[in-house]
């Protein structure tokens, strides 16, 4: 048996735009697609662990899973699929590899102070629409994730475009350069994906050829 779980990213949710197209890809064909929420109704205290955490508390434990991750939750697929044996095979889309070296640039150094120093950022969140605060130890729970050490050899598909203006492609090059078991496709496209749904439905059928006879 073969389930399939789709991890939203950061500061959004499972209604979000990708999300919604890919449940109603799956669906088509006759394949559920299990949206966890998680953000667990607590933004601020939301960390990279408890995202790993949760994702593995929602694996069967008598089914192979493939995980398809957005952004963070591309991250957090990455890490649940180096420790969880359930999980054979992965689909990242423009993972957040890197991630704060990304991320914490776009902050400033002036707000970087601010968040250590109150303990407290307001970020916008896109699934509520509204900017709430996020607990500073988002950061430093994310400081001791080192993409070095992922290292199990499960098949991973990285969908990244080229022109992603908040996770560098250059982040999936680099991963898939040092991996023979990650293919990356390069797509013309930003980081949201938004303009290239059918090629990425397309990709993961090609990925999982079991999708193409449901």
């Amino acid at each position: 048996m073969k389930t399939y779980t789709y991890l939203h990213g950061f500061a959004s949710s499972p209604q979000s735009v990708k999300a919604q197209q890919l449940r109603e890809s799956f669906s088509a064909i006759g394949v559920a697609l299990v949206i966890p929420d998680l953000n667990q109704g607590d933004f601020f205290n939301l960390t990279l662990s408890r995202q790993i955490q949760q994702t593995r508390s929602l694996l069967p434990n008598d089914a192979f899973v493939t995980l398809i991750g957005s952004s963070l939750g591309g991250l957090t697929a990455a890490w649940v699929g180096e420790q969880s044996a359930q999980v054979e095979r992965l689909i990242l889309l423009a993972p957040a590899f890197d991630f704060l070296a990304h991320w914490l640039p776009r902050i400033g150094s002036e707000q970087l102070q601010q968040w250590q120093a109150t303990r407290s950022l307001q970020v916008y969140h896109y699934g509520e629409q509204k900017m709430l605060p996020l607990g500073y130890t988002f950061a430093t729970d994310a400081a001791q994730y080192k993409d070095n050490q992922l290292q199990r050899s499960i098949p991973t598909l990285i969908l990244h475009g080229r022109q992603d203006e908040v996770i560098s492609i250059e982040a999936s090059r680099n991963y898939a350069a040092q991996r023979p078991w990650v293919k990356l496709v390069e797509l013309d496209s930003d980081h949201a994906l938004g303009n290239v749904q059918v090629e990425i439905w397309q990709a993961i059928q090609d990925f999982c050829p079991e999708l193409k006879t449901c």
